[in-house]
């Protein structure tokens, strides 16, 4: 029998016919993701707040021709989050494969932080994850395959730079995967988060400004840098593919080691 390597790669890894919602895909992390899947197959509907940022997301998807549309919404509000998930079906139709990425980083010194940060903080960070689930797990679990990966935070294991509210949303995010695991895995729906080390993004502007910090938390790496966006292309394609039909309820650290060391 003639080896093939293409054809397996293919039959592993391929989401050619599947569609994802990838939440906060306009930058960053999620945006990375967004591009592998779309790069591996997959029609991409990205929900973000800005227009702009979203628009050209959505063209350097479409240069590598991929299928890509996207939503505007302000995920801090419940209507808001709802009225995005029924706009993100328009395009393509229901998700095979739901990324919540979006993320709040309100970080004061836990005796400064308000009832209004803690609750956008959990609106944008468990609540919009929570309500994207609901929406869309149980649609996956009927069509009897589905993946959803929630993007979570060193700081959903360990406390350190104001984890604050942050971390408590971030811990409850894992929390969150393990139940919607429990709830949709025997019906071929797999649940995971990812877990970023320090990564270089907009929404960690405020501590690469400090050199001196962005070196020590590299340092405190196995391999001696800090996370790029691209980091996250493997492991989202795996997660959200045939090849992890097994892997549920877990946290997948993408961190240089950060978190072993």
């Amino acid at each position: 029998m003639r080896n093939d390597p293409s054809s397996y790669l293919q039959e592993l890894f391929s989401l050619a016919g599947r569609v994802a919602v990838v939440t906060g895909g306009s930058s960053g992390i999620g945006r990375a993701m967004a591009q592998a899947l779309g790069r591996s197959g997959a029609a991409v509907v990205l929900i973000a707040r800005r227009e702009d940022e979203l628009a050209a997301a959505v063209r350097e998807l479409e240069s590598y021709r991929c299928r890509a549309a996207w939503v505007s919404a302000d995920l801090t509000s419940r209507d808001a989050v709802r009225e995005a998930a029924e706009k993100a079906v328009g395009p393509f139709g229901e998700p095979d494969i739901l990324v919540n990425c979006a993320g709040s980083n309100l970080r004061p010194p836990m005796g400064e932080l308000t009832e209004q940060q803690w609750d956008a903080t959990m609106a944008v960070n468990l609540d919009a994850p929570f309500l994207l689930g609901q929406r869309f797990g149980p649609g996956m679990a009927a069509r009897g395959w589905g993946r959803i990966i929630n993007v979570a935070s060193q700081q959903s294991f360990r406390a350190f730079l104001n984890s604050g509210g942050y971390g408590a949303s971030k811990a409850a995010l894992v929390a969150l995967s393990r139940s919607q695991a429990e709830a949709w895995s025997p019906h071929g729906v797999c649940c995971n988060a990812l877990v970023p080390g320090f990564v270089l993004t907009p929404l960690t502007a405020h501590v690469s400004a400090d050199p001196d910090r962005v070196a020590a938390l590299a340092g405190r790496t196995m391999v001696g840098r800090n996370g790029l966006p691209r980091d996250f292309a493997g492991a989202t394609v795996f997660l959200a593919s045939a090849a992890a039909e097994y892997v549920t309820g877990q946290a997948i650290f993408v961190d240089g080691g950060f978190s072993a060391h």
